[in-house]
């Protein structure tokens, strides 16, 4: 029992001291660094009770921090939970129930989790994504080409529950450490349900195209997760790969030599900015996988949608506004242009849409909101425009 106040405390002392400046994972990380006496599980235990409280959202603004701690690891935690039992014995008979049951017995105001539904992009169902932030999302590998066999028989001998959702996409416990089975981007890649399926999306808009070598330029590159995405799916692909900092472009050298992509045109630009592109030929196809709000992945960081203000909703369609006024001109006349968030905000979602085609003179071919929020996965949005 005395280690159940003591993970009480520390979690306790955590959120206190956490302001939402870095990931909460980084944070626990360092402190958990300058001590030596917590052990693997107690690190666990602990992580889980702070993630578990801000699972609560907005909702746990205003409560006492201990009593919306154990309500959220109540509502958050399946099966039999000691610390529940010790804190919180009347409620321990339901902690193997549903979540509706919880949530049923509480009363609890699951609208005040995440309180801003009228901001939300069409067709997504505000009860089903708002009680999505009390389950941790799966771990989703894509198989790399020539890799499937080998990858089957790894996690066969693994003993692992996994499962196979299509071809080349694995469904994992998040808690498993991927990097202990497989040769990361060599072998897997660590991509998101959903952020498979853009490739699915955008590779079936250029199927008709094998043969030719088409200039794809990722424009907001990041991890360069997409670019190694659509390297494996869309055959004749010269990639040419941007983004703002150096430190961002020697992740993504480093990534690519680890994936076996040595053939790629790799450049700084700040697209907040207008920017010239000396001696690059107008590009068949970009992708602007902008900088947005994320608000379609807080259920794997939740600590993001305690600290978010709405107002930044429109600081970044701003800056999506710039992104794609700046890089839609290096676009050839008849080019595909695509546009991804991880943002469930109507703002950053078909009000771009919107801006796109009106104000940059481009044909909408589809969007689709990519749901994630009833898969235990990320929600996405993706259009795709003709030039």
């Amino acid at each position: 029992m005395k280690f159940i106040h003591s993970y009480i405390s520390h979690a306790l002392a955590i959120l206190k001291a956490y302001n939402g400046e870095m990931p909460l994972a980084s944070f626990l990380k360092k402190y958990f660094s300058r001590s030596r006496k917590f052990g693997s599980h107690d690190r666990k235990q602990i992580a889980q009770l702070c993630y578990a409280y801000f699972r609560l959202g907005k909702s746990a603004i205003g409560m006492d921090r201990q009593e919306a701690l154990l309500t959220g690891f109540f509502l958050s935690s399946s099966g039999d939970a000691e610390i529940i039992e010790v804190l919180k014995p009347e409620w321990h008979s339901l902690t193997g129930q549903s979540l509706a049951k919880k949530i049923a017995y509480l009363q609890y105001p699951v609208d005040k989790v995440f309180p801003w539904q009228n901001a939300l992009s069409d067709h997504i169902d505000y009860e089903a994504f708002s009680l999505s932030f009390f389950r941790q999302p799966d771990l989703f590998l894509r198989i790399r080409p020539g890799h499937l066999q080998s990858v089957k028989r790894q996690l066969d001998s693994s003993g692992l529950d996994y499962a196979i959702t299509d071809a080349a996409c694995i469904r994992l416990s998040n808690s498993v450490k991927a990097d202990k089975l497989f040769v990361i981007n060599r072998e897997v890649v660590i991509q998101d349900l959903n952020s498979q399926q853009t490739g699915d999306i955008i590779a079936g808009y250029l199927s008709g195209k094998t043969g030719t070598t088409l200039q794809l330029w990722d424009c907001c590159a990041a991890s360069g997760g997409k670019s190694i995405m659509l390297y494996d799916r869309v055959p004749g692909l010269a990639l040419h790969v941007s983004d703002i900092r150096e430190s961002i472009l020697a992740n993504l050298r480093q990534r690519f030599r680890e994936a076996g992509i040595d053939q790629y045109d790799l450049f700084p630009a700040d697209l907040s900015k207008e920017v010239v592109l000396k001696n690059k030929l107008p590009f068949d196809i970009i992708l602007a996988d902008v900088p947005c709000s994320g608000s379609g992945t807080w259920s794997r960081t939740p600590e993001q949608t305690y600290f978010f203000e709405e107002k930044k909703i429109d600081v970044y369609q701003g800056l999506q506004k710039r992104i794609v006024s700046h890089a839609i001109p290096y676009l050839r006349k008849g080019g595909l242009f695509i546009y991804i968030t991880c943002s469930v905000f109507r703002k950053e979602n078909e009000e771009m849409v919107r801006f796109i085609q009106e104000e940059k003179g481009l044909q909408l071919l589809k969007m689709e909101i990519l749901k994630g929020y009833d898969q235990q996965a990320d929600t996405l949005f993706i259009a795709l425009f003709n030039s």
